[in-house]
């Protein structure tokens, strides 16, 4: 598309969408800084959020990302935009100001198919808007870019060759800016498919209950188009496992899905983008046209799509996996002889084994005899000491239960008290929008408590394996500061302090970040101004890792409690009592050891060791 003469620039500016995949913008986010750096950029990144958190609010997205672009362009040091996710992306298509235009952009985790955001306040249960191709017109300032193509006319046609007899087509897309481009693409698709009927399940219309019912509801020749799902018209969003629940609704219909979604446990099968870590691709892209010469902007092209089917679904339908397109991949594959078999063989083992030890103590039992009749006194003291450990775990579990009981009824009343005082008319509606804040925020609380119950359940009985593998040290501590940083918390400012960029340890990656976020929430709900400092060094065969900050501190008499279930320095703040309980156990299992550094006083300092040969 040409070559552009660009001023020497030392900025990368790089606005997120903060929407629900937040967490998957980081890890992608973190993989592009890693690898900016290795290539050896000289540009400066700086992260930014236009805070797209809800439909509703979308008519202010434009004026958010104008004020971004701006703040950064008056330093004359800007030299490229990156966009991440589709809601950075289509705001921006939305600006209509030239000088805007003047700066190369490079959008990444897009879509091909977009829908213009208005920019003005509109009724979302009534938008209607009709897909666009962005890249028509111009275009002149893109450096290329990183998108997912979601074809769901090959998708059409996989329902129409599996399932001939179908006469309907159920879309099911969610209350997010995806959902509703997703919506607008398939509606324009199915006009190519005249003899079906487009049956459509929108998440800004239902909640999940009422597109629960409608499912079990639907008629027979009824396929399922599964697009995405994450938040219904409450703007509450749902964890990844609402799906199962609406498979359960009526598992009989057949489903087939987009976007990935459901694939696993409720679609047969779809025609979907390869989903991968962009952020090596992003970098490459951003250091080529930056730091080379001659600067080129290409166009954007999307990732290769691929058939994917789940193999249980296939045989649970009757479909035959010959007649399926060439060159598909696969889930829920059957397992080979050893893994199917695997128990059954170490069970023989173990049986013959034993048989074997059996008769070998046969010959020896007439020595053990008289041994026994000795270990029968200790046995006995044995079982006295195992008594009085189960009436400790029973009196423990009764106050667990107690505990547990506390917790959950503090917000269970504040729900059930303002649920009531909601229905009386006599309230103004800027009363009902306070009283509704509060128990969406009771909700959210209810939801993390449980959570964290059945977090540390399943670590204690051993549910939850560690699984190691070879991770950067330095990787997970970046994706967990960036992840604390964007809930804004606290005025304080976030250091991170490593001794070695490259560290890699023998480790479970996601529980080892559950560990350092769990501690910077907590010195961020504690530290109201001044610093907050995560840090790593090694020291002798070990990796030392610590959270310091400038807050109110912990007192000496509780530096050991506080690991105890349930335990809170202040009863009145957020929080279940159960994070830091979760982060010993964890730390624990990997190996290491945590405390509370009672020689600093100018705050709170938290320590937690792993070993390096692990």
């Amino acid at each position: 598309m040409g070559k552009s003469v660009v001023t020497e620039t030392n900025k990368i500016l790089v606005v997120t969408s903060y929407n629900p995949d937040t967490r998957s913008i980081s890890s992608h986010l973190n993989t592009f800084i890693e690898e900016y750096s290795r290539l050896g950029g000289k540009g400066e990144i700086v992260v930014e959020t236009v805070n797209c958190e809800n439909l509703s609010g979308m008519h202010e997205w434009p004026g958010r990302l104008l004020e971004l672009i701006a703040k950064h362009a008056e330093s004359g040091h800007l030299g490229m935009i990156v966009l991440m996710g589709q809601e950075a992306w289509a705001t921006y298509l939305s600006l209509n100001e030239e000088w805007v235009k003047q700066f190369p952009v490079l959008p990444s985790l897009i879509s091909m198919n977009a829908i213009p955001i208005p920019r003005d306040t509109i009724n979302v249960e009534e938008w209607k808007p009709v897909c666009i191709n962005p890249f028509k017109g111009n275009t002149t300032n893109f450096v290329g870019g990183i998108a997912y193509e979601y074809d769901v006319e090959r998708n059409i046609k996989l329902v129409k060759d599996h399932f001939p007899q179908t006469q309907r087509i159920a879309f099911i897309s969610d209350n997010t800016y995806g959902g509703v481009a997703m919506q607008a693409l398939v509606k324009e698709t199915m006009k190519k498919f005249p003899e079906l009927e487009l049956i459509l399940l929108d998440g800004r219309m239902d909640s999940f209950i009422s597109v629960n019912e409608k499912i079990r509801n639907l008629p027979s020749n009824t396929c399922i188009l599964i697009g995405t799902w994450r938040i219904d018209r409450t703007e509450n969003f749902f964890i990844g496992n609402s799906t199962y629940m609406l498979q359960k609704a009526n598992p009989t219909i057949p489903a087939f899905s987009v976007s990935a979604t459901g694939l696993g446990h409720w679609a047969i099968g779809g025609y979907i983008p390869d989903y991968h870590n962009v952020g090596v691709e992003m970098a490459q892209m951003v250091k080529s046209f930056l730091d080379e010469e001659g600067r080129e902007y290409t166009e954007v092209n999307p990732i290769e799509s691929k058939y994917l089917f789940d193999v249980q679904k296939l045989n649970e339908f009757g479909l035959n996996t010959n007649n399926l397109p060439s060159q598909s991949e696969f889930v829920n594959a059957p397992l080979d002889f050893w893994e199917e078999h695997r128990l059954f063989v170490i069970v023989c083992s173990t049986a013959f084994l034993s048989l074997l030890i059996g008769l070998l103590g046969v010959g020896y039992y007439a020595i053990r005899v008289r041994k026994l009749r000795d270990n029968l006194i200790v046995s006995q003291e044995q079982l006295i000491i195992a008594r009085d450990k189960a009436e400790e775990s029973n009196r423990l579990k009764s106050a667990f239960l107690a505990n547990m009981s506390h917790e959950i009824r503090t917000p269970l009343n504040a729900i059930v008290g303002f649920s009531e005082v909601l229905v009386s008319a006599e309230h103004s509606p800027e009363d009902r929008l306070s009283y509704c804040e509060i128990i969406k925020k009771n909700s959210d609380s209810l939801l993390v408590l449980i959570n964290d119950i059945l977090d540390l359940s399943r670590i204690e009985s051993g549910q939850i394996k560690m699984t190691l593998q070879k991770e950067n040290v330095a990787g997970i501590l970046r994706d967990a500061l960036l992840t604390v940083q964007q809930a804004r918390r606290t005025k304080a400012e976030f250091k991170l302090e490593v001794s070695d960029a490259e560290m890699y340890l023998n480790t479970d990656g996601y529980r080892l970040k559950q560990v350092i976020v769990n501690l910077l929430s907590n010195a961020s709900k504690f530290t109201k101004e001044g610093s907050i400092v995560l840090a790593m060094h090694k020291d002798e065969g070990i990796c030392v890792f610590s959270v310091t900050d400038t807050g109110c501190g912990i007192p000496k008499e509780k530096a050991q409690k506080i690991f105890e279930r349930f335990e809170k320095l202040d009863e009145f703040s957020q929080g279940t009592g159960l994070g830091l309980s979760i982060s010993k156990l964890i730390v624990e299992k990997l190996g290491g050891e945590i405390w509370v550094d009672t020689s600093y006083t100018q705050g709170a300092k938290f320590v937690f060791t792993h070993p390096i040969e692990n």
